[in-house]
């Protein structure tokens, strides 16, 4: 260690965590968005910022960054890991259930602004490939600052919510695709459609030995390494997934963000995608910002000092014009008057993937460099005017009344009123065969693979996970949920369940399993709604705790309950076991109300 490692080596980082830790949370408290924060880091520290106003060999030179590129191979990792959550969220569940918003909105939104602006493009003087690109760079918007924005004024669910999520989320999808249309003209060894053809089914036989090999290893490696019980063993391997597949498809000549989606699409559906979703998100926030520190960085502040009129009529006019076309497409397709216009005020600035599609089509010779800048310029000074707008547009009505529930189609899978049972065991699969015989939907949660992969087998709605981490319960829905259960036999584990979600939802109904009198009374005074020990009887108890709390008719539950458990008697007698005695007295759990 003599020598030891230069403090330039860790420059970079520690300029990076230092705008993350001091400058973001500053927007924070401004209520402006983190990512215009970290743009806006990023023009400071970058070379067009600070770097240009002091001499090279001042204080100022510890905090800027002469190159942004020496960060740029990070930083697209923050596009590679978004596009994996991109990936992770999607499902043909979600899909299925907007799928004429997704489909009819958000394809009539992107074909049409996309054959616009390339339209334009290419009457400026461009070719026919860059105007293509540029077109369908610019038709994306932002779901790092809408979304979230969205969310924070809990306008979500509210019909702009959900219409911006739909277009949002066909653009999401077509990122893929995007990409590999870039990935495929890369390759002009030859030129002409016969080296574009031979491009796409290269890219096409990879894609198709990702999905193949996946299916066939990614679900049994998760649960190998899930079976060891180690949180940094799970999170090394979900890691491994995201650089790993990104890789692969990188080293075949596609991009490693289209791996890494492919990686999301395939464990979306398996039980782990829940608590790959908790690991993966710090990752892919922290890498995201650098992503947009290092975009920050490398906006060209001379040139658009240099010819402001144009890089202000791009930003301008790409929202007018966007807001244009989808206006009449939504008042077309049912959105109200107001809707429409909110949406489209929202979706009409330009979004990340405008930078990583056109820097792609820039490093593929595709666009011209000088192109590119300019037109990376005015998408970025739109995307600065977005939190200024989603402030206008979602500030008003804020008392408005709220749409009644039947009128709310809500856009995740995650706002169905659920019933979330925690521990898939004898007593958890039992409830969970009860809510599914009123036809109330639930959700599992188990920390065994073994019991995960079984019921997964048999088609249950399970997912791997620690329900003891708050977060992750809020990934399953939590702030939705008609119900929590807690089946686990870990006392502990289910007392601290149990006061990290009434925190969270003081209205939630929560029944839990309990040891013995003493840890129903501990579990009381956390406040549980009922609590119920551990027995066979218990179990059936237990479900008709939750049943009759969710609102389901006595009778209807005390029908129920009888045929369960002369099923269950009947069960014992043919593996020779006794008969459990049914109990003469009363429930062992008390109401709060009736204290």
């Amino acid at each position: 260690m003599a020598g030891g490692i230069s403090p330039e080596s860790y420059k970079e980082a520690l300029v990076f965590l230092a705008t993350a830790g001091v400058v973001v949370p500053v927007f924070h408290r401004l209520r402006i968005s983190p990512v215009i924060g970290f743009l806006a880091a990023g023009v400071a520290i970058g070379p067009y910022g600070l770097y240009r106003l002091f001499p090279p060999d001042s204080w100022i030179g510890v905090i800027t960054l002469s190159e942004a590129d020496r960060v740029a191979p990070l930083a697209e990792l923050g596009v590679v890991f978004l596009l994996f959550m991109i990936g992770l969220e999607l499902s043909w569940e979600r899909l299925k259930l907007m799928r004429e918003r997704v489909f009819g909105l958000g394809g009539l939104q992107l074909f049409t602004a996309m054959a616009t602006i390339a339209g334009i493009a290419y009457a400026l003087g461009e070719s026919t490939v860059s105007a293509m690109i540029i077109g369908g760079a610019l038709a994306m918007s932002s779901t790092a600052i809408v979304i979230p924005t969205l969310a924070a004024r809990r306008r979500l669910a509210s019909p702009t919510g959900r219409a911006s999520f739909a277009v949002l989320l066909f653009q999401d999808l077509m990122v893929a695709p995007l990409l590999l249309m870039v990935a495929a003209l890369d390759d002009r060894a030859g030129g002409g459609l016969w080296t574009v053809l031979f491009a796409l089914g290269r890219a096409a036989l990879v894609l198709l030995v990702l999905v193949v090999g996946g299916r066939l290893l990614l679900r049994p490696m998760m649960r190998y390494v899930a079976g060891t019980r180690s949180p940094e063993l799970f999170m090394a391997a979900c890691l491994l997934v995201v650089v790993g597949t990104g890789l692969l498809a990188a080293l075949a000549g596609l991009s490693m963000a289209l791996g890494a989606f492919v990686a999301g699409l395939l464990l979306a559906e398996t039980e782990f995608r829940r608590e790959i979703e908790v690991m993966i998100d710090p990752f892919k926030g922290l890498l995201l910002g650098l992503f947009f520190v290092t975009m920050g960085a490398g906006l060209n502040v001379p040139l658009i000092l240099e010819r402001p009129l144009i890089v202000g009529a791009i930003a301008l006019g790409l929202i007018a014009l966007k807001v244009a076309l989808l206006y009449p497409i939504g008042r077309a397709l049912g959105l109200p008057g107001r809707v429409a216009r909110d949406v489209s005020l929202l979706l009409g600035p330009a979004g990340e993937f405008s930078f990583v599609l056109l820097l792609a089509a820039v490093a593929a010779a595709l666009v011209p460099g000088p192109v590119a800048q300019i037109v990376i310029a005015g998408a970025t000074i739109s995307m600065v005017f977005l939190p200024a707008i989603a402030g206008i547009l979602l500030s008003r009505r804020v008392g408005a009344r709220a749409p009644t529930p039947g009128t709310i189609e809500p856009p995740p899978e995650d706002t169905q009123a659920r019933v979330i049972v925690v521990g898939y065991g004898r007593v958890g699969a039992l409830i969970g065969d009860m809510l599914t015989r009123h036809e109330i939907p639930y959700l599992a949660i188990d920390t065994d693979t073994e019991v995960t992969a079984r019921a997964r087998g048999e088609n249950k709605p399970i997912y791997y996970g620690d329900a003891s981490r708050i977060e992750f319960l809020r990934r399953c829905g939590l702030a939705h949920a008609r119900a929590l259960v807690v089946t686990t036999d870990d006392s502990e584990a289910a007392e601290h369940i149990v006061s990290a979600v009434r925190k969270e939802r003081p209205d939630l109904t929560i029944v839990a399993r309990a040891r013995d009198a003493r840890h129903a009374a501990r579990l009381y005074a956390l406040g549980v709604t009922d609590a119920v020990p551990e027995t066979v009887e218990a179990s059936l108890q237990l479900s008709e705790a939750v049943l009759v709390d969710i609102g389901v008719p006595m009778g209807l539950v005390i029908a129920s309950i009888h045929e369960r458990r002369d099923e269950y008697r009947q069960e014992l007698s043919r593996t020779g076991a006794p008969p459990p005695q049914r109990r003469a007295g009363g429930r062992f759990h008390r109401r709060r109300d009736a204290e």
